[in-house]
């Protein structure tokens, strides 16, 4: 069976457990309880494919920063989540990208992730701040509910396709040259 590492990363407070819990689990998390690090898993099925995800809940709060090197290189892919509702959470993803590119271990693939969108009355960055983030990255966007359950599955399952396919590619490349040689 395919299994993948996924890592969801993104500033305290932006509700990357509430997202991770709601994908696997289908419930919301309503008190916030700061994470240092936690792991699910989920089995899904891609293209005929049974694919274990093993799902990386990372920390977001500064003082845990010098974890994130070491959660950057086990990932083979990653969803950077911000808070519609903070602008500082919305500028560390640029950041967080780099990162992300310069610890992976393999070509990693990103979704941008825009949650807290049910919080419209609250909200300080636009749905085209974060559509112009994600194109300049080059990465899918969404933005997501935790609480309403409002595109949590397409952003992780767009986030899987992705690197599902990449892996084909390289796989295929891989048979190419061998059988070239």
């Amino acid at each position: 069976m395919t299994s993948y590492r996924l890592v969801v990363v993104g500033d305290g407070g932006v509700g990357k457990s509430a997202l991770s819990i709601r994908f696997v689990q289908g419930n919301f998390v309503h008190h916030y309880d700061p994470t240092i690090e936690a792991n699910y898993r989920k089995q899904v099925t891609l293209e005929n494919d049974s694919v274990l995800l093993d799902i990386l809940d990372t920390a977001g709060q500064e003082e845990y920063s010098v974890l994130r090197e070491q959660y950057m290189r086990m990932g083979d892919a990653f969803l950077l989540v911000y808070s519609v509702v903070s602008p500082q959470t919305f500028t560390a993803i640029s950041k967080l990208h780099a990162q992300a590119l310069r610890f992976a271990r393999t070509k990693p693939v990103f979704v941008i992730a825009g949650n807290k969108c049910d919080l419209e009355k609250e909200r300080s960055v636009t749905t085209q701040e974060g559509k112009e983030l994600a194109d300049g990255l080059e990465c899918p966007f969404f933005e997501v509910s935790a609480k309403l359950n409002k595109n949590v599955t397409e952003a992780f399952m767009t986030l899987v396709g992705a690197l599902h396919s990449s892996r084909k590619q390289t796989n295929t490349k891989k048979h190419r040259v061998c059988v070239l040689l």
